[in-house]
């Protein structure tokens, strides 16, 4: 059973309710808050669940203050559940002067060397133990779910995806990492959360899971033309390279002039929900 769950703070917002929360993790072993839009139709019946997953150095906070999801999920009738990047806390190992790693950069994967194998642990926390806490405590339809992220959290989008097809109904992303094996600013992470057998980071890699054989049934991305990490740390078109190849349909949409900012993820919000959201309201 999950822990209780203890409420932070909840406001009222085009017509539902924006609550923020948190609970003792046994994934994380920490304390973790997180962050879930319920809309008005949940007074009625239980809603579709998109998750969103942020990326480094943020919170359920940002996406929450700047992503302007609120309007269109109300409209569309989706719960939107946005948890934290990474355990937190002052027992928590951490490099404080380091943003691509520790706290604020989790990477959406269980971490197996130490310091880090007790808390890092959050691909678990977010397939595993998140879910179980939104079902038993919100007016959730498990059997309708998305996944959607940025960057980071566009990276554990995908992967958590292709590991899971039979739970997701579908996966969009906006600027994600989809070969951190192999990028400059998650390479170093890799290496100190789950070793140097480089063979151990294909099951946190996109295009390393597409290429062992995993599956998922279409994926939307958006990527700014002007995202200063789009050489070095992006890359989509390894995403499409690899997806061709498999077979894999993909929406790649190179968006001309944005950003990796919440300028650019804002202006696609309500584009992503409805797009998840035809997909999660056909029957079946």
């Amino acid at each position: 059973m999950p822990e209780p769950m203890k409420t932070i703070s909840q406001a009222k917002s085009h017509g539902g309710v924006q609550g923020v929360y948190s609970h003792l993790s046994t994934s994380c072993s920490c304390d973790m808050s997180f962050a879930v839009f319920v809309p008005p139709q949940a007074r009625e019946t239980p809603c579709p669940v998109v998750w969103y997953l942020s990326g480094l150095t943020c919170t359920h906070q940002n996406v929450m203050d700047k992503g302007e999801y609120r309007r269109m999920a109300a409209e569309l009738g989706l719960i939107v559940v946005c948890p934290d990047t990474s355990p937190r806390g002052a027992d928590i190992p951490d490099e404080k002067d380091n943003w691509q790693f520790g706290c604020g950069a989790g990477f959406y994967l269980d971490a197996t060397q130490q310091p880090y194998a007790e808390n890092y642990r959050m691909y678990s926390y977010i397939v595993e133990e998140l879910p179980a806490l939104i079902a038993a405590n919100f007016p959730a339809d498990m059997s309708r779910q998305a996944i959607t992220g940025h960057s980071m959290g566009g990276h554990g989008a995908l992967t958590i995806a292709l590991k899971n097809p039979e739970r997701f109904r579908s996966c969009s992303t906006f600027a994600p990492i989809v070969q951190p094996s192999t990028a400059g600013w998650s390479r170093p992470a890799l290496e100190k959360y789950l070793g140097m057998d480089e063979a151990a980071w294909r099951i946190y890699d996109t295009t390393s899971l597409i290429e062992d054989g995993h599956r998922f049934q279409e994926f939307l991305v958006d990527q700014g033309t002007s995202d200063g990490f789009l050489n070095d740390g992006l890359r989509p078109w390894l995403l499409e390279a690899a997806c061709a190849k498999a077979g894999i349909p993909l929406t790649l949409r190179m968006q001309d002039g944005y950003d990796h900012s919440y300028f650019f993820i804002s202006s696609f919000m309500d584009d992503h929900l409805r797009w998840h959201a035809e997909r999660l309201l056909l029957d079946g």
